[in-house]
């Protein structure tokens, strides 16, 4: 008799069980993840500046890995803030998985570290699938990028804990309709908070800070859709998710990250 192994969730489960483990050695030494996702062009790295130049600023001991699949440019430019930074190159993998940020984290991440940033792969296709480890998953969409972008990319708006609104010093030379983005991202996850931030002008980068440090420490934050109930909204609007790539059925993406310090 045949037996049909679905590896995809093969590949998640041994996935959520090496980002349980960093999640927990993390939580032990007092420092928090987060996790940004964003499609490329958002303005996600420019905004990481400004907020590791904020903290440094600050005296919060702070640190970042920038994955890309090629060159160490965004390294070289986080790196101006003076945090510690290290790039990771994924040779073509349009996603960071847990075991491997744990094997580049090993070594070097120094011991202080209250809060660590990942910046993750462009895309918010593949990304949203794989918890990492983090305390806190962010989700960046530019005004750029137009007012439906949570409803083409459910699985990655659903699952965030914050999201994200970039350049918005921009919002009305684009005609950005807020409201709409607003509408479109409770639809896909409800009660999860939205900042309109740019990082040119500094609005609303305040704001951020203090919620991240809320999370490092350990004020209960959002709790993402469940994927049970993201299932169902997947069902829907599968046909909407550009580049879909198989993954709509995260099992555990995320989970328990809403409890760890």
């Amino acid at each position: 008799m045949c037996r049909v192994v679905d590896l995809r969730q093969a590949v998640l489960a041994k996935n959520d069980a090496s980002a349980l483990q960093l999640r927990e050695h993390l939580a032990a030494r007092g420092t928090a993840e987060v996790n940004l996702l964003s499609s490329p062009g958002s303005g996600k790295t420019a905004l990481l500046e400004l907020l590791l130049a904020r903290f440094v600023a600050a005296g919060t001991s702070v640190a970042a890995v920038t994955a890309d699949l090629a060159t160490e440019n965004d390294a070289r430019r986080l790196a101006r803030a003076g945090a510690p930074v290290k790039q990771v190159l994924t040779d073509g993998l349009c996603h960071l998985e847990a075991g491997m940020l744990r094997g580049h984290l090993d070594g070097w991440l120094p011991e202080d570290t209250r809060v660590l940033f990942v910046e993750n792969v462009g895309n918010l296709v593949c990304p949203a699938s794989y918890d990492i480890g983090e305390s806190l998953r962010i989700v960046l969409g530019s005004v750029t990028e137009g007012e439906d972008k949570p409803l083409k990319y459910p699985t990655a708006f659903g699952l965030a804990h914050l999201v994200v609104i970039t350049k918005t010093d921009i919002a009305e030379a684009v005609e950005f309709d807020s409201e709409a983005f607003h509408r479109n991202v409770q639809q896909v996850n409800p009660g999860v908070p939205v900042l309109e931030t740019s990082a040119r002008t500094g609005s609303g980068v305040d704001e951020l800070l203090a919620f991240i440090l809320g999370c490092a420490d350990g004020v209960p934050v959002h709790q993402p859709v469940l994927a049970g109930q993201h299932e169902r909204y997947l069902h829907h609007h599968h046909d909407d998710e550009e580049g879909h790539d198989g993954h709509e059925h995260p099992a555990s993406a995320v989970r328990g990250a809403a409890d760890a310090p």
